[in-house]
């Protein structure tokens, strides 16, 4: 069992988004976290992140880049914590060659492979968002925590980027906004509905139509 939560409340400053929150993960699991815009997808992977901490690598909603810098820098960051200081600094200014040589296969994987050395700062959207899940293949750790890792790319993309994370990771945790997708890649599902865990189940012949009540509002006419 790599984490377990039991009965918590979750949320903020302002007060609990979750309230009595249990959920098991164990190595292995293959989960997608599913429910309507402000369910507490966000907020039960901030928990759980905040209880692994270095174990695993993260794949914000935001990827949080350093504009300035390439493509490879913001990879490299990924694992700052493995080298001293002055390593980082003299690979800032000149790359190492082993680095190149560990990053450059990564961000090839997912189309990256003619950006290497542009700054972040000029990518389009989707592009820096593959830029974080490069950051996150390149950190490792016993598990990856994404948050909507997808959003921003084309389907293509998608499958490439959800292909590359599960394979790097035995255990993935991602929140994913788009349901087939969710089901294709998750075995598990967990869906989050008015502030609690309102379905926690194997991926054994689940439906699209089986989540539907977790999106009270897909239906409903829009004026």
């Amino acid at each position: 069992m790599l984490l377990k939560l039991v009965k918590q409340d979750l949320g903020y400053d302002r007060g609990p988004v979750l309230r009595g929150v249990s959920l098991g993960i164990e190595a292995g699991d293959r989960i997608a976290l599913v429910g309507e815009s402000g369910a507490g997808k966000s907020t039960l992977l901030a928990a759980i992140q905040a209880r692994l901490r270095d174990r695993a690598a993260l794949v914000p909603q935001n990827p949080g880049l350093v504009a300035s810098l390439s493509v490879f820098h913001n990879v490299y960051m990924g694992r700052l914590n493995r080298h001293p200081s002055w390593y980082n600094l003299l690979n800032l200014a000149w790359p190492r060659q082993r680095e190149t040589a560990a990053i450059r296969p990564l961000v090839a994987r997912l189309g990256l492979q003619d950006k290497l050395f542009e700054r972040a700062g000029e990518l389009s959207g989707g592009q820096q968002q593959r830029v974080g899940v490069c950051r996150a293949l390149h950190q490792g750790g016993e598990l990856v925590l994404g948050d909507e890792p997808v959003s921003a790319v084309d389907s293509h993309q998608a499958r490439t980027v959800l292909d590359a994370l599960h394979e790097q990771f035995g255990t993935v945790v991602l929140a994913m906004h788009d349901v087939e997708l969710a089901l294709r890649y998750a075995t598990r599902i967990v869906g989050l509905k008015d502030g609690v865990i309102a379905l926690d189940r194997r991926n054994t012949g689940l439906k699209v139509s089986d989540l539907d009540f977790l999106y009270r509002d897909r239906d409903a006419p829009r004026s």
